[in-house]
């Protein structure tokens, strides 16, 4: 059965400035959505109002049934913020653990990790650290993912790794990935919204990315 992730009627202001209005977002498992957007056009605070944790004006609706604090549904949502979340004092055995997840799975993928399930989180380095939290999130056991920055810090290699990841995970979830490597965003996803002047657009093709001031293809 499909699931489907809508939210609309969103109305966020800063100080008297609005900074997003007349948004429509559409995720349905089974597919990536990608949302792009060039710094400060709210692409991280859009993410943060479905997840509850930014209060504003809103509607989010998981299969037409209105949420508020989706951080509060894990079984619904769960998200990768662009920050580091897990603390570093915590062991990779003991993260997976907590995670309810295999090391050995995600060693099989990331040979680079063999035998290091010991390691705190600190003594890793930002793109290991990235590639941890975003496995855990991307594996959960959740209708939907939301990925902020999901590519940040990770060499080519392990991008390409991620890439098949998302596309495998999708089969399991709808996935929402906002990123400024945006080429990369474009290869995977299956519908893709552009985020500028406090509205999204569902692209119809390629060159609506720079009809709407994006970037150049």
């Amino acid at each position: 059965m499909n699931h489907v992730l809508e939210i609309d009627g969103v109305q966020l202001e800063f100080d008297g400035r609005k900074i997003l209005s007349g948004i429509y977002l559409r995720c349905e498992t089974g597919k990536i959505t990608g949302l792009l957007g060039k710094n400060g056009q709210g692409k991280s605070c859009l993410m943060k109002i479905i997840y509850g944790s930014l209060p504003c004006e809103k509607s989010v609706r998981f299969d037409h049934i209105s949420i508020v604090e989706s951080f509060k549904r894990p079984d619904l949502l769960v998200y990768l913020p662009e920050f580091n979340f897990i603390p570093k004092s915590l062991s990779l055995r003991r993260v997976f653990q907590d995670f309810g997840l295999e090391f050995s799975k995600f060693q099989d993928r990331f040979s680079e990790f063999a035998t290091r399930d010991k390691s705190s989180v600190g003594s890793l380095s930002g793109g290991e650290r990235r590639l941890i939290e975003l496995y855990v999130i991307v594996k959960s056991a959740s209708q939907f993912a939301m990925l902020d920055e999901p590519f940040t810090h990770l060499n080519p290699l392990q991008i390409e790794k991620v890439k098949e990841l998302l596309i495998e995970e999708k089969t399991n979830k709808g996935l929402l990935i906002t990123d400024h490597m945006y080429r990369h965003t474009i290869d995977i996803c299956d519908s893709l919204y552009v985020l500028t002047n406090r509205q999204t657009y569902l692209t119809k093709s390629v060159t609506d990315i720079e009809t709407l001031g994006y970037a150049r293809l």
